[in-house]
C-alpha cells in the first residue's frame, strides 16, 4: 500500500462533502495525553530500523485509519479529525471507533487486525461501511477494501506508542492546542502562526518515525533541512521533553528570520 510522501498543512475540502466547522471537530478532553514520562523504549527504534515490517504495518494502520475511521466518521458526522490517547487512536464523533495495536472496536463489536483480515471484513465486524472520505483530499492511501492488511503486533504497538509520546510532546510544547490525527498523511499535528508541528510514523521522506516542524512559507535557515521544514527521528527525540524542545527550537528559528 502506498504511503504519502510528506506532511502538509491541514487538508481542505476539494469539492463534494464539506467539513463543517462545528464544535465536535476538536478531540474531547478525555483524549488529551499528559506528558508524564512517556518515552519510546530505547531499543525499539534500533530494532525496527531496517525492518520491512515497519513499512508494511505503517501502511496497514494508515489504511485502517482512513477507510474504517475517518471515512465512516466523515460520512456520519462531517469531520475527518481523529484523536490520540496512550495506546490508541479514536474517532472524535460518531461512529465511535477505537484502534489499538491489533484490534479495532466500535458499536458493532471488535475485530483483530492480525492474520489475513481485510478492511472490508473489519468494517463488517465493527458495524461500519469501509471507505475513504469523499471530496476532502485527493491523495488517499490507495488501499483496496479486499486487500489483506498484514499487521505486526510489536511494530503496531511501537507506532501507537510513538503517537502517544508525540501527543505528550505537543501538549508540553503548546498546552492550549488540541492535536489532531489527520488521515491524509497519517500524522498528528497542530498549527501555530503559520507553522505546523507534528508527529509522523514515517513516510517517503523518512522511513523512520519522526517529529517535524513545517513552516508554511520557506525559511532560509540550515535548521530546516528537508523540503517541508525540519525533522528529527524517534531515536533522536525519544520522549515528550525532547520533542517539545525540538518544536521550541523550530518555532524560535522560524520566528527569527521573519
Amino acid at each position: 500500500m502506498p504511503s504519502n510522501a510528506s506532511p502538509a498543512p491541514a487538508p481542505t475540502p476539494a469539492g463534494g462533502e464539506q467539513v463543517e466547522p462545528v464544535d465536535h471537530l476538536a478531540p474531547p478532553d478525555d483524549l488529551r495525553v499528559e506528558p508524564d514520562d512517556l518515552r519510546v523504549e530505547p531499543g525499539v527504534p534500533h530494532e525496527l530500523a531496517s525492518s520491512e515490517l515497519l513499512a508494511g504495518t505503517r501502511a496497514a494502520l494508515h489504511a485502517v485509519v482512513e477507510l474504517l475511521m475517518a471515512g465512516p466518521q466523515h460520512r456520519a458526522s462531517g469531520t475527518i479529525r481523529l484523536g490520540v490517547e496512550p495506546g490508541a487512536i479514536q474517532t472524535v464523533a460518531e461512529p465511535r471507533l477505537r484502534l489499538e495495536a491489533t484490534c479495532l472496536s466500535g458499536h458493532g463489536g471488535q475485530a483483530s487486525l492480525l492474520g489475513s483480515t481485510t478492511p472490508m471484513a473489519l468494517g463488517a465486524a465493527v458495524g461500519v461501511s469501509a471507505g475513504a472520505p469523499v471530496g476532502v483530499y485527493p491523495d488517499t492511501t490507495g488501499a483496496e477494501l479486499d486487500e489483506p492488511l498484514g499487521v505486526d503486533a510489536d511494530v503496531a504497538t511501537a507506532l501507537l506508542d510513538w503517537f502517544a509520546v508525540g501527543a505528550a510532546g505537543l501538549l508540553l510544547f503548546a498546552p492550549q492546542e488540541r492535536a489532531v490525527l489527520w488521515p491524509e498523511h497519517f500524522d498528528l499535528a497542530i498549527t501555530i502562526d503559520g507553522v505546523n508541528y507534528g508527529i509522523s510514523p514515517g513516510d517517503g521522506t523518512s522511513s523512520q518515525p519522526y517529529a517535524y516542524v513545517g513552516p508554511h512559507s520557506p525559511v532560509d535557515d540550515p535548521f530546516f533541512d528537508v523540503p517541508f521544514g525540519a525533522l528529527r527521528t524517534w531515536s533522536q527525540v525519544p520522549d515528550a521533553a525532547s520533542i517539545a524542545a525540538f518544536f521550541t527550537q523550530g518555532r524560535d528559528r522560524a520566528a527569527s528570520v521573519r
